[in-house]
């Protein structure tokens, strides 16, 4: 007997050619959707997505224009010291402006060397000061003399010693100084007086306790 051919399983032409086709539609449909995601079914949010900043092309750095500070620079001094119950001068290095300091604010640079413990090498060698820790310089009042330097305290009721070393580092400093003397007053109300550094000064400072000072006309 004979069989037919859709007996023995045969395929259908007609399912192995519509197959392929409806694939190929599949996956065309697949990459539209990928590319036109706003298109498939994906809604738009109204909730805000915070992404960041904005890049932004200015240097994190500040502008090398904002220092303005002068320069420092070391400058050498000379203050005296006590030793051997004479005054004696040593050396200093201080820094101060490469304008150049006022005098002022150089009187305070000195009056603060005056006022450190000497090192160990030059305690050593006998070096000592008298100068108070707590004793500050101002500028001139209103009506001083012209060069007047302002004390904390009034100049006669500090130590000889202490006087006569910031007497001989003024006088002896060409900024602070007028005509080899200077001019000191104190908090009070004082006429400020002029103080000369003389060799009498130096070799006996603690007893020459108004150390040569003259009223001022």
């Amino acid at each position: 007997m004979i069989r037919s051919d859709h007996a023995h399983g045969a395929p259908r032409t007609g399912r192995s050619r519509r197959g392929p086709g409806r694939a190929a539609t599949a996956l065309a449909a697949v990459v539209a959707c990928a590319a036109l995601a706003a298109g498939c079914g994906i809604r738009s949010t109204s909730v805000p997505v915070d992404a960041g900043a904005a890049p932004s092309r200015v240097p994190c750095r500040t502008s090398a224009a904002a220092a303005t500070a002068q320069p420092l620079e070391s400058i050498p001094v000379h203050v005296y010291l006590v030793c051997a119950s004479q005054l004696v001068t040593v050396e200093r290095t201080v820094e101060a402006d490469a304008s150049g300091s006022d005098r002022v604010r150089l009187a305070q640079l000195l009056l603060g060397e005056l006022q450190q413990v000497p090192p160990a090498d030059e305690r050593r060698a006998g070096f000592s000061t008298d100068v108070p820790t707590d004793l500050r310089v101002t500028e001139a009042r209103e009506g001083d003399p012209e060069g007047t330097l302002r004390l904390s305290q009034q100049p006669e009721d500090l130590p000889a010693e202490a006087l006569a070393q910031v007497v001989c580092s003024y006088a002896e400093s060409e900024p602070i100084s007028s005509g080899g003397s200077v001019l000191l007053g104190g908090p009070g109300n004082y006429t400020p007086r002029g103080y000369l550094c003389t060799t009498e000064t130096k070799s006996r400072p603690g007893n020459v306790p108004t150390l040569g000072a003259v009223e001022l006309p």
